[in-house]
Parts: structure tokens; C-alpha cells; sequence
């Protein structure tokens, strides 16, 4: 063997591999950037960060009138206490049918519900009840225009101030679901049925979450589109 250069061929041909998957991926230290999806725009694969723990942005404070200080501090939206509802009202583009919506809601001061979650069920809006009634009804408004105290989705469960919950939201073509931290709160087949909300939150529609003379807190809220049955 003739002294000299001495190409490694199999070296030289993994080091230009790792160079195009560098250039081509944009991966660093191993790990592959992600990008997540910006407010407001929704995907089959991504969850979509409504509140971004900092400010109001895609969000505008209810004008119920009566309502109670609404602002950020450390990571949460505050719903002050009002007389009567004080909430918040989404602005951006948001789903009719198909989607799930997470958040964790805590009451802080006040025996009413703290968190009144309107939504789209195609075109016509409901609201979701967390605590309503003097502290304890949780269910939905309005099912044939019955309200959450008085329809099949009522029950009582009794909420700790100063607790986080971790709520959910699913609704699909015929069907409304619902949870508090792991338990199924509503089932509700609504084919045939009439869907309605009360004059209180009309104001929170398509989507928006209110407290009634409560003082509660609200964080990590999130909607996540699902495939069509």
C-alpha cells in the first residue's frame, strides 16, 4: 500500500447524511423543531392554546354591564367579582361541531358558579354549568328550555374554593360530553332536542366562559378539533 491520503469512504459519506439532516430538518442537539399552531387557526392534529398566560389577546372582556374586574395575574385570567355575570368572550375564529375544549377553572371567592363555558353545538349555542345554583349545580343550559338545575344533565357536586378543576368539553354531531377531572359529568344525546342558552350569557356567544357574582380563575385553556363521526 502506497503511503499518502486515505479517504474513509463509508466517514466521509456519514458525515455528509448528517450534514443534509441538519440542513433539511433543522434538527438540533438530535431533536427536531416543532412548531405549534398560532391562535385562532385549527388543525386535525393540534391542540390550540387559546389563552397564552400573558395577556387577553384573541380574547375581549364581556360587556354584561354589572360585571367585576377582569385581568391576568401569574398565569391566570381573573373574573372579579360582579353583580351578576363577569366574563370573557373568544374573538377568533372557532369550530361549530367536532372539537373538544379543555381548561382547569377554580372559584376564589363567591357560592355561584365559576365557570359558565357558552359554546357551539353547530349553530345553535348552550352553556355548560360549573356550580351554579348556590354552589352545587353542575349541568347544561338550556335542554328544551329547561335549565341546568331543572333538565336530565342536572346533579350536584359540592367545589372547593381555591381548587383548580380540570374541565372538558366534547361535542360531536348528536352528542355532548363532559368531565371534571376524571369524572363524566354530562351524556347527552341531542338529536331532536332544542339547544339554547339563558339571557344572562347571551352575550359569551359563540364561545365564552363567564362567573356568576363569583370571583374565579381560569387557566390552560385549549380546543382541540377531532375528526367527524
Amino acid at each position: 500500500m502506497k503511503s499518502g491520503r486515505f479517504i474513509n469512504i463509508p466517514v466521509v459519506l456519514s458525515g455528509v447524511l448528517l450534514v443534509l439532516c441538519i440542513t433539511i430538518t433543522g434538527c438540533r442537539g438530535g431533536k427536531t423543531e416543532q412548531k405549534s399552531a398560532p391562535a385562532g387557526e385549527f388543525t386535525e392534529a393540534d391542540s390550540t392554546l387559546l389563552f397564552n398566560g400573558k395577556t387577553l389577546e384573541g380574547w375581549e372582556i364581556t360587556n354584561f354591564g354589572p360585571q367585576g374586574p377582569v385581568y391576568v395575574s401569574g398565569g391566570k385570567i381573573i373574573l372579579g367579582m360582579g353583580d351578576g355575570c363577569t366574563g370573557i368572550t373568544f374573538q377568533k375564529d372557532f369550530p361549530e361541531i367536532d372539537y373538544e375544549v379543555t381548561l382547569e377553572a377554580m372559584r376564589v371567592e363567591g357560592t355561584d358558579f365559576f365557570c359558565g363555558m357558552t359554546f357551539p353545538v353547530g349553530k345553535d349555542p348552550c352553556t355548560l354549568i360549573i356550580g351554579g345554583w348556590g354552589g352545587t349545580v353542575v349541568g347544561l343550559s338550556s335542554i328544551d328550555g329547561k335549565d341546568a338545575s331543572e333538565n336530565e344533565t342536572t346533579r350536584y357536586m359540592n367545589f372547593e374554593k381555591n381548587r383548580w378543576y380540570a374541565i372538558k368539553l366534547k361535542v360531536t354531531t348528536g352528542l355532548i360530553e363532559a368531565w371534571i377531572d376524571d369524572e363524566k359529568v354530562v351524556d347527552l344525546q341531542i338529536t331532536g332536542r332544542k339547544l339554547s342558552v339563558r339571557p344572562e350569557v347571551g352575550l359569551s356567544r359563540p364561545f365564552g366562559i363567564a362567573s356568576w357574582c363569583t370571583a374565579a380563575a381560569l387557566r390552560n385553556i385549549k380546543v382541540h378539533k377531532i375528526a367527524g363521526n
